[in-house]
């Protein structure tokens, strides 16, 4: 993994890359430089054949949203390319967004304090997102006449065109509980050794995944959202027949006839 990064603290134990947003000070606000580490770290984990990528925050919040000191830097900046500044940095947190949506590696949110803006966003986009009871949930992006341009997209596939509208009109202040209600996250803790004890069970059960398997069934079901049944039938098709006759069908179908964990379960 590269070294020095200044806005996140990065560890990778026992095969999963665990990766804390690290300005505690400013609630894990969001700026430009810790978009561009994210990324990097996303792209450190894949490469290093991370099986999960975890995502915290210092401090007892998760993030707080984008920094406003980088959004008013980028307003008074000239252009360049023809492309405004304030678009350019909007659209780099886009792309951060679209990157955490589309890896083939598990992602998981474990979320405290403060999950605002982009912050909600980064939970949106998580695979598992597990909510510690204190966790409060808000998109103030209209009350301070802003528009919460790339987590659209997400929070309507996560919480549904309806209750993405609401949220978003209101200003969304919710809590833990009713971000379990309305399907935003998949669990709520009552304090961190319940929190770290749900995160340690998620990921033991992804580890009894194959990884090139669960790239490919994330790969599948992004295309299913938006594509009819019947029209993946014979692309589907052509999946599962890759996957039985490729190295990891062959051994997950010999540990299950041999009643042994598969190769990938025991690292």
């Amino acid at each position: 993994m590269p070294d020095g990064y200044q806005t996140l603290l990065c560890e990778t134990r026992s095969g999963v890359m665990h990766v804390t947003l690290n300005r505690p000070e400013l609630r894990n606000a969001m700026s430009l430089a810790m978009v561009d580490e994210l990324l990097a770290a996303l792209q450190a984990a894949q490469e290093s054949g991370a099986r999960a990528i975890v995502l915290r925050g210092a401090g007892g919040h998760f993030c707080s949203g984008g920094d406003l000191k980088d959004m008013s830097a980028a307003q008074g900046a000239p252009g360049t390319d023809g492309v405004d500044p304030a678009a350019r940095v909007n659209a780099r947190f886009g792309y951060l967004c679209k990157a955490y949506a589309e890896t083939g590696l598990p992602v998981v949110a474990v979320l405290d304090g403060a999950v605002m803006g982009g912050g909600f966003g980064l939970a949106c986009v998580a695979d598992v997102a597990l909510a510690r009871e204190t966790a409060v949930f808000r998109l103030p992006e209209t009350g301070l006449g802003l528009v919460p341009a790339q987590i659209a997209p997400f929070l309507v596939e996560r919480l549904g065109y309806s209750q993405a509208r609401r949220l978003a009109v209101t200003g969304g202040k919710i809590d833990a509980r009713a971000a379990l209600s309305l399907g935003l996250v998949h669990g709520v803790h009552e304090g961190e050794e319940a929190l770290q004890g749900a995160l340690d069970a998620v990921l033991g059960d992804i580890r009894k995944g194959a990884p090139g398997a669960i790239a490919a069934t994330k790969r599948l079901m992004r295309k299913a959202r938006l594509t009819d049944a019947g029209d993946l039938i014979d692309e589907a098709a052509g999946i599962f027949a890759s996957a039985v006759k490729s190295a990891e069908g062959a051994e997950g179908l010999t540990a299950f006839l041999e009643k042994r964990p598969a190769k990938w379960v025991r690292g």
